[in-house]
Parts: C-alpha cells; sequence; structure tokens
C-alpha cells in the first residue's frame, strides 16, 4: 500500500512495521482537532509526517525529597505513511534525523493530555537542520497521536536508585515548515 506523506483524508489505515501494526491517525493535525497549546503557528505547511515507533528509557532517581521515575531517553524508528523507514528519533538532546543524513534538535514548546497511559502530545520548536535533505526548513515538528510511552508503575526507592525501565510507546511526528 502506498500513501502519501502529504495531508490524507480524515482516516484511519493499519500498517505493519516488523509484527506491530501502527495505527497511522490521517489529519489528526488538523488545528481543530487539537488542544490550543499543541496547534503549529499560522503561515506553516505539513511537510513530512511520520510514525515513530520504538522505546522510551526512564531512569530511578532522587526527586524533590523522593524517587521517582525520570525520563533519561527515546529511541524509535521514524517511518512514512507508506511503512518504509525513513530515519530515527533519539536522545538526549531530543534529535530527528533522518536517514539521508539532515537532522535536527529543537526546544519543547508546550505539551497537552493524550489520554491514561500516554505521553503527552507535544508541540517543538525546531533548532535550524544540520545536513541537506528532509529535515531542512524545518521549523515545528508536532508528537501527536501517542500510544504508551508513560514512566513505569513499578515502585521507585531508594533501594532501586539508579535502575532503568524501558517502555515501548508510537507517536505520530507531525514536521512544518514556514507555507
Amino acid at each position: 500500500m502506498s500513501l502519501s506523506l502529504r495531508p490524507l483524508a480524515a482516516a484511519a489505515v493499519a500498517v505493519s512495521l516488523t509484527g506491530l501494526t501502527v495505527a497511522v491517525h490521517a489529519a489528526a493535525h488538523g488545528a481543530a482537532a487539537l488542544p490550543e497549546p499543541v496547534r503549529v503557528p499560522a503561515g506553516h505547511k505539513v511537510v513530512l509526517e511520520t510514525v515513530g515507533v520504538g522505546e522510551i528509557t526512564y531512569e530511578c532517581r532522587a526527586k524533590d525529597g523522593a524517587h521517582a521515575w525520570v525520563f533519561a531517553g527515546p529511541e524509535a524508528e521514524l517511518r512514512g505513511r507508506d511503512g518504509r523507514r525513513i530515519g530515527r528519533y533519539f536522545g538526549p538532546p531530543a534529535t530527528w534525523q533522518a536517514d539521508d543524513g539532515s537532522a535536527l534538535t529543537g526546544t519543547q514548546l508546550a505539551v497537552a493530555p493524550a489520554g491514561d497511559g500516554n505521553i503527552p502530545l507535544q508541540l517543538v520548536q525546531a533548532n535550524p537542520a544540520t545536513g541537506s535533505g528532509l529535515m531542512q526548513g524545518v521549523t515545528h515538528i508536532q508528537r501527536l497521536a501517542t500510544r504508551g510511552g508513560v514512566a513505569p508503575a513499578t515502585p521507585c526507592d531508594a533501594g532501586r536508585a539508579g535502575q532503568k525501565q524501558v517502555v515501548r510507546y508510537q507517536a505520530d511526528y507531525v514536521f512544518w515548515a514556514r507555507g
């Protein structure tokens, strides 16, 4: 099945990625469908849509006089809407890297709840890309249609300090440029 990287009609399409079924939430980036904090400013257009499937690592650390699972970093494969691998997402720092060698980092601008058991939706302002390719000209990245990825429910206490837990997650990453 071949799908464009451009916005699609509002629908959900299933794509099989190495044994995982990935729900593609087409047109999920439409302004009316999103909470205000994670909307991209007017004057921008979608230049790339990807599905990220991977893992988030958390570490048990002392925090505010107690212990908590703290985000340590992501590792995900980025695939186009047609299921073809086009890059990866990793960090820290949060880095989106296309297989063509172009890459960018960014600064979180806002988050919005995505439902129980899911990491929040996110809006990131992109730093200028390095290398030439897919990431050139990107100004914003949205993380949408998230599934999973929240901190582990297992206890985190002084006896577990320094231990790491890895959780699976999935999200749509939508890349925007000035229109």
